[in-house]
C-alpha cells in the first residue's frame, strides 16, 4: 500500500517531536513544519531515520495567508495527505491581562488558533475534492488551561485553546460524512520548553507536583493519545476532546 502523509506543525521539539516519530513508526511519511529551529527539526528528522517512512523538515509561518496552502503543496510531493496534526502553539510572557504586551496577544491567536482553522479550511477544501475513500483524519492539540483560564498566567493562551476546542467541537460532525474524523487532546501540564519561554523555567515541576499523580506529563505521553486518535483503532472516534491532565481538571 502507498504510505500516506501525516503533517505535523510545530514538530521540532516536545510533543510535536515525539508526535513525529510515533506517526513516522506506525508507516506515515511526516511532513515536520515548524517556523524556528533548523538544528533542531534536522535532529528530530534524523533520529527518525531507522523508519521505513520519511520525515522531511519543512519550515514556513502557518499564520501567513499563504501558510496552509503552501504546507499542503509540499506534503503532496511525499504522497497523500490523510492525516494533519496542528499541535504548534505558544503563549507569549506570563503575566496578568492588564500587564499583556498586544503583540504578544495577537501572534499567541494567531498561531495557536487562526492558523489551526485556516489548516483545517485547507484540509477540508483538499480532501473533499479528492475524490476517494481513504479515512482521514484532524487532531489539535489543546490546553487544559482551556478550561481552567489560566488565570495570572496567560488567559488570552487559555481564550485561543479554547477556540480549538469549539473548532474541534463543531468541524467533526460537518467533517463526518466525508469520511474525516476530528478530534483533539488536551495536554495537562507537560515537561517541554514552553514554560521556560514563557518565563517560568520550573513551572512543569511546580505545577505538576500539585496534580493529582503528582508530576507533570511528558511529551511521548501526549504524543500517545495523538498516535490512536489517529490510528483505525479510534475510527468510531469523532468530535472529542481527549484529557491527558493526569486526572487535573
Amino acid at each position: 500500500m502507498e504510505s500516506t502523509v501525516a503533517i505535523v506543525t510545530g514538530g521540532s521539539r516536545g510533543i510535536g517531536a515525539r508526535i513525529v516519530h510515533r506517526l513516522a513508526r506506525a508507516g506515515h511519511h511526516v511532513l515536520l513544519v515548524y517556523s524556528r529551529g533548523d538544528a533542531e527539526a534536522r535532529a528530530t528528522a534524523e533520529r527518525c531515520a531507522a523508519e521505513t517512512a520519511r520525515v522531511v523538515p519543512f519550515k514556513c509561518h502557518i499564520a501567513a495567508p499563504d501558510g496552509p496552502e503552501l504546507v499542503f503543496g509540499q506534503a503532496s510531493r511525499l504522497g497523500s495527505t490523510t492525516v494533519l496534526v496542528n499541535n504548534a502553539g505558544i503563549t507569549g510572557r506570563i503575566s496578568d491581562l492588564e500587564a499583556a504586551d498586544e503583540d504578544d496577544i495577537q501572534q499567541v491567536i494567531d498561531i495557536n488558533l487562526t492558523a489551526t482553522i485556516m489548516l483545517c479550511r485547507q484540509a477540508m477544501r483538499l480532501w473533499l475534492d479528492a475524490g476517494d475513500e481513504r479515512p482521514r483524519c484532524i487532531v489539535n492539540v489543546s490546553s487544559l488551561a482551556a478550561k481552567t483560564g489560566a488565570p495570572g498566567e496567560y488567559v488570552w493562551y487559555a481564550a485561543a485553546k479554547a477556540g480549538v476546542d469549539a473548532l474541534t467541537i463543531g468541524l467533526a460532525p460537518e467533517a463526518a460524512p466525508y469520511g474525516i474524523r476530528v478530534n483533539a487532546v488536551s495536554p495537562g501540564t507537560t515537561t517541554t520548553t514552553i514554560h521556560a519561554k514563557a518565563g517560568r523555567p520550573n513551572r512543569a515541576a511546580e505545577i505538576g507536583a500539585r496534580s493529582p499523580m503528582g508530576r507533570p506529563a511528558t511529551p511521548d505521553e501526549i504524543a500517545a493519545a495523538v498516535e490512536w486518535l489517529v490510528s483505525s483503532e479510534a475510527s468510531y472516534v469523532n468530535g472529542a476532546i481527549l484529557d491527558v491532565t493526569g486526572g487535573a481538571r
